[in-house]
């Protein structure tokens, strides 16, 4: 066999096992096996470099990303799902489809819809010209998302090159997530070297897609799953803007129905999970839902509901969306898992914003996949309707499968010297006087200068929606505030690399040695790069970035937009801001 030959028949057969492996979890041979499929492709590569190319399995993984992610724009917005939470919601989701649907003279009395179970990872933006992929995305604020190609290439799941014929360019949209199995290895790692354990799969596979070595993305054995297929019309005339379609024709005639779109991709090689049901009617959702409730557990990876859309894409067009959701489609939540654990001690965070909210200190307890600990209490008011005591029982469940939250105390087993508990009248950082303001139920320390403030304040300014400063995290923040080296958000402008590669931190592996460790020379000359690139950042980012209270991203940018530069919007009075608008009263005075 010649050898152009001998590699397309090896990139065939390394394509199916890949599929066999991470798609269709049933792998047909051992992995020594397919090893050394992959070893004699890259040799006969190596041998042949004129036969090489980009979507060869030899490719998946490149070098090192240099820089932060590129922002791209996605062919069309990805939108949000409005969420049902009982099967009362769904009645109320169907009743509105039909209601859209129906007409002067015809009544809508039974839609066809497809229930997809709702993948919980990270929403993924994949672009496909002449069937090769060249781009990967995150979906980001909907409209805008990161470029993170390289990475999305190291997941086998994916294919670089579309099988059969296919439009000249399409955006594929899906999740990828983290298998539970992957999740364990990953943790049982992090433990063993000291590292912080992720809290769950989501944020595993999140924090692995906006890493800068796509190796380790690749060690981490991501999956996917597309359900969505986006196409381009032709190009419109000059100046006008042509909307863009859920699905195109195919070649064997029009793809009418989302049903019909999940197998197109399917036969095109892509990930789709393959319990998606086409429900006839109400009824048929119901049941979906209800069977998935519990059998969800045997999955190997993590669920948290079911995606439910109209089938028929006419339908679909006709219905429309709103600004934040499409009106033909809907997350339907499972009720959240619910255990019960020793509440140890109740304490207090203090926010950016001065913002004080008890919390709880849990006997760590499994709850949906994750070890809770810790556990939101909302305010004091929430406390003492709840009446909840430091030594009770309580049971605590995972809002949406998310957020930790105590549901209640289990009476009958309260200890016989629980206490009502008391907010604090001073703050637990700086030792202000607490109370709450006027109107209020939320306490705050209004000392600008309080550390904690400071912390969350500087958490929030170099976060992804703020400033956007990679690796200014969480842990380096204590660490600089700690040390000494930032009182102000300007003194970020004033670090040096070396003051930066000087700090330690230290953790507790599992065995309790505790590891000591510096931050480094190369990830303190990393920190510093992306804390000059945000001096490029557009103006909005750098006010909502400040914290104002009240002030969002969409405040920031009326008042960037009005005022032009950051000493004009100090200078402005109030009712100079009021002029402004969708800048009222309270955003102004903030």
């Amino acid at each position: 066999m010649q050898p152009a030959q001998r590699i397309a028949a090896l990139r065939r057969e390394i394509r199916h096992h890949e599929e066999c492996y991470y798609v269709l979890d049933a792998p047909e041979i051992p992995d020594a096996d397919f090893d050394a499929l992959m070893l004699e492709l890259a040799r006969l590569e190596a041998a042949h470099p004129e036969l090489l190319t980009a979507d060869s399995p030899t490719q998946r993984v490149g070098g090192r990303v240099d820089s932060a992610f590129a922002t791209v724009t996605h062919a069309e917005p990805m939108l949000s799902l409005d969420n049902a939470y009982s099967d009362e919601d769904l009645a109320a989701f169907d009743e509105r489809v039909r209601k859209g649907l129906s007409t002067a003279t015809e009544t809508v009395e039974r839609v066809t819809y497809v229930a997809e179970l709702k993948i919980d990872g990270l929403s993924m933006a994949l672009t496909y010209e002449d069937g090769l992929l060249v781009r990967g995305a995150t979906r980001g604020d909907g409209v805008h998302g990161e470029e993170v190609t390289a990475n999305v290439r190291t997941i086998r799941a994916i294919p670089l090159r579309l099988d059969g014929p296919v439009p000249a360019r399409l955006e594929v949209r899906g999740e990828v997530y983290l298998p539970r199995a992957s999740f364990e290895r990953i943790n049982q790692e992090r433990g063993a070297s000291g590292e912080p354990l992720f809290a769950n799969p989501r944020n595993a596979a999140a924090g692995t897609m906006r890493h800068l070595e796509p190796a380790l993305v690749a060690r981490r054995r991501l999956g996917a799953f597309m359900y969505q297929l986006v196409v381009p019309p032709p190009p419109a005339v000059a100046g006008t803007d042509a909307p863009l379609f859920d699905a195109p024709p195919p070649p064997e005639g029009d793809t009418t129905t989302h049903a019909d779109t999940l197998r197109r991709l399917v036969s095109w090689g892509l990930p789709v999970e393959p319990h998606w049901r086409r429900c006839d009617g109400l009824d048929d959702l119901v049941a979906f839902c209800g069977e998935w409730r519990e059998r969800r557990r045997s999955l190997p990876f993590d669920t948290d509901g079911v995606v439910i859309k109209v089938d028929d894409l006419a339908s679909r067009a006709r219905l429309g969306t709103t600004s934040k959701f499409p009106r033909w489609a809907i997350a339907f939540k499972f009720p959240a898992e619910q255990k019960i654990t020793r509440l140890l001690r109740i304490e207090v965070n203090v926010g950016r914003t001065g913002a004080v909210t008890p919390f709880a200190v849990l006997d760590p307890v499994s709850v949906a996949g994750s070890t809770i600990s810790m556990a939101t209490l909302h305010n004091p008011e929430d406390v003492a309707r709840k009446d909840i005591r430091a030594g009770d029982w309580v049971v605590v469940e995972k809002a949406g499968d998310v957020i930790p939250r105590v549901v209640g105390p289990v009476l009958e087993r309260r200890p016989a010297d629980a206490v009502p508990w008391q907010m604090p009248t001073a703050c637990p950082r700086c030792g202000a006087v607490l109370q709450p303001p006027e109107d209020e139920v939320v306490w705050r320390c209004e000392n600008t200068s309080c550390p904690a403030r400071l912390q969350r304040g500087l958490e929030h300014f170099a976060s992804r929606a703020a400033m956007n400063i990679e690796g200014l995290g969480e842990s380096l923040v204590a660490q600089l505030i700690a040390a000494g080296l930032v009182r102000d958000y300007a003194d970020l402008y004033a670090l040096t690399a070396d003051q930066l590669a000087a700090l330690t931190s230290s953790s507790t592996r599992s065995d309790g040695k505790v590891i000591e460790r510096t931050l480094g020379v190369k990830n303190a000359a990393k920190v510093i790069g992306q804390i000059d690139r945000s001096r490029t950042n557009p103006l909005w980012r750098l006010v909502f970035a400040l914290g104002i209270r009240h002030i969002g991203e969409r405040s920031a940018q009326v008042l960037s937009q009005a005022f032009h530069s950051m000493p004009a919007i100090a200078a402005a009075s109030e009712g100079a801001l009021q002029s402004t608008p969708e800048i009222g009263p309270v955003l102004a005075h903030a």
